[in-house]
């Protein structure tokens, strides 16, 4: 610390142009040990710049990602207005589909192989293989609303139904907790529904190997019988190399067996390809039983290569 009678002039007496500079600083703001903190300050620059660099490029890659979907949004502004000028929901819906469906594009070359078996107007019976983030069935709903036209129900686990947020766009997206009647009526009004016999189950447990976990459950089968409707498998490609779970440990299973809440943690949102196979409708059978027909399902949940149509294993 300089003296306080000591000028900053030239001469003997004088002390470098920074440290008058502080000592006048100093006087302004009435604290000392300035330079103490302008040393510290200096420090954490020198830490966090190399990381503040690292960080803008992919803030700017981000930034392009954001770009590319807002296109994807507005070469769709007339399709979106015109959904607006009918009914509020239907507008959102249309808007939140292109924004997924955006994502979907650009994040993970989102395909649909099959899309023509879904029906164009009718009910039907979607079941799906639960990632463990069902993201591979947010995009396919979107698919769906944009090419079809049409709202995909769903079958979701009672959990998500308490998850702070989430009533309005489970509402809006027509999400239900069942029971077996509730979907029996939402198919003879003719809609489309989904369900996914592993439920969240399946989501924690399977791997990399899309291990069906699906026990004795056979519920779903029995909707499909009591509402007469035909059931199409479905089976997304590399979902479980894009999202994983740990919920397979010993611990993880025996907390979700416990409270039947998935305490597992995730991880990943990599970007790999993904591609969602329909396979061959099932029609409607009188004669057949639940349990026959639940193993049926399970029969025709077979990887279908979309290059050369063989079956291999995995998925629909």
């Amino acid at each position: 610390m300089i003296d306080r009678n000591q000028t900053c002039g030239i001469g003997q007496d004088s002390v470098p142009y920074m440290t008058c500079l502080i000592h006048i600083l100093e006087g302004w703001f009435g604290v000392e040990q300035l330079e103490d903190y302008l040393n510290f300050a200096n420090y954490l620059l020198w830490v966090f710049t190399p990381l503040i660099l690292l960080i803008l490029p992919y803030f700017t890659i981000f930034l392009l990602y954001l770009t590319i979907i807002f296109l994807h949004i507005y070469k769709r502004k007339n399709v979106l207005k015109e959904a607006y000028s009918h009914n509020l929901w239907d507008g959102a819906r249309k808007t939140v589909a292109t924004l997924w469906d955006g994502h979907a594009a650009v994040w993970h070359g989102y395909e649909v192989h099959g899309m023509e078996k879904i029906p164009e107007e009718g009910p039907a019976l979607i079941i799906f293989y639960h990632g463990a983030i069902p993201i591979d069935f947010y995009y396919f709903m979107a698919k769906i609303f944009i090419h079809k036209g049409r709202t995909c129900r769903v079958v979701a686990d009672h959990f998500v139904f308490k998850i702070p947020g989430f009533s309005l766009l489970l509402d809006v997206f027509c999400a239900l907790h069942g029971p077996r009647e509730k979907c029996v009526e939402i198919l003879r009004s003719g809609h489309l529904l989904a369900i996914s016999p592993g439920g969240v189950r399946e989501a924690l447990i399977s791997d990399e190997t899309y291990n069906i976990i699906w026990g004795n459950r056979k519920g779903f089968a029995q909707v499909a019988i009591d509402a007469k409707v035909p059931i199409i498998p479905m089976f997304t490609q590399n979902i479980r190399e894009g999202f994983r779970s740990l919920g397979g440990t010993r611990l993880f299973r025996w907390l979700y067996e416990k409270f039947r809440y998935p305490f597992a943690p995730m991880y990943g949102g990599f970007p790999v390809k993904l591609r969602t196979y329909l396979g061959e409708p099932i029609p409607y059978d009188p004669k057949i039983t639940a349990e026959e027909l639940a193993e049926k399902v399970r029969d025709r949940r077979l990887r279908t290569d979309g290059r050369t149509g063989k079956n291999t294993r995995g998925a629909c």
